[in-house]
Formats: structure tokens, sequence, C-alpha cells
């Protein structure tokens, strides 16, 4: 039993020391990843349902609402209408509404966006990647990032009407 203890210290040992690291190195480097007000908003590349490939860098010079939602969540589905409604109010200012579903298939989606009648651009996050380098959780998320790439504001649960026009009103004036 001595003989078998040593190794088994040894791993438990280094074990730490590792995790010990990570955490240090975690907290000075700023190792979470998600984005706070006034940052950059991190890339992404996904899939839109117009069959395209889209990044966030194809909206630089415009503000941009990032809306992380998924059909399957009410408050999302609620929001809908408003982010629709915001869309077409803002777009001929320089504003681009853009939806990221989270998690699920082209079809589910295209006939969500038929059933609640949006026509703003979305895009596809099957593996999770931009939920990861946003720090999504929980849904709905969304983004008001102005024109030069910063986030300007970050709205956790279900937008109205009213809040989304004054976080739009923002992003225009500035």
């Amino acid at each position: 039993m001595g003989k078998a203890r040593k190794p088994v210290q040894i791993i438990i040992l280094f074990l730490i020391v590792l995790l010990g690291g990570y955490a240090i190195g975690s907290s000075v480097f700023g190792g979470d990843g998600k984005p706070k007000e006034g940052s950059t908003a991190p890339s992404f590349e996904l899939l839109g349902l117009d069959g395209k490939s889209h990044t966030l860098d194809e909206y630089k010079g415009k503000a941009v609402v990032l809306n992380f939602w998924g059909s399957w969540c009410a408050p999302c589905v609620k929001e809908m209408p408003a982010l629709q409604a915001q869309w077409e109010k803002w777009k001929d200012e320089g504003v681009v509404v853009v939806g990221v579903n989270v998690g699920e298939d082209q079809m589910t989606v295209e006939n969500f966006v038929k059933l609640v009648d949006i026509n703003f651009p979305i895009v596809m996050d099957p593996g999770r990647d931009a939920v990861r380098s946003y720090g999504i959780s929980p849904m709905p998320t969304t983004f008001f990032i102005n024109a030069r790439g910063k986030v300007d504001s970050i709205h956790i649960g279900q937008l109205d009407l009213s809040t989304l026009d004054t976080q739009i009103g923002k992003l225009v004036k500035r």
C-alpha cells in the first residue's frame, strides 16, 4: 500500500498545481473571454439562412443588435415581433439586427422564421461556438454593438419595444 501511495500523491499534487496555474492565469489575463460593456465584440463566422457564411466584420461601420435565441425559449419567441419592428424602423439608419439561433437545425429555424414572419438576418450556431465566445447564459441575451465594434450594452432576458428603441437610439447617436 505504501508504494502505491507516492505516485498517487504526485499525481494529485500535479493536478493541484495545474488547476492553480489555470485559475491564476485566467484571472490575470481575463480568461473567461466574455465580452463586457466597452470591450470589442468577439468575431464569429456562422452560416446564415441565406446559405452564406456571415461574420461580424461584415457589419463594420454599422450598429448591430446581436440577439441570441432559440425557438424553444418562450421569452425569445415573445420578443421576435419587437426585434422585427425595430429592424424595420432602424435599418435605413445603418442599424442591423442579427438573430443568432442557438443549437437548432436549419429546417427548424427556417420553419420558425416563416411562422413568426421575421426577415432580419438569421445565422445559426449549431456548435455553440458564438455562445461560448459571448458567454451566453441564459437566453435570450442581446448585445448592442456600436459602429466601432465595441459592446455598448448587454441585455439579458426578454426585450420589449420601448427598451429596444431606447438602446438602438443610443447606438445611432454615437
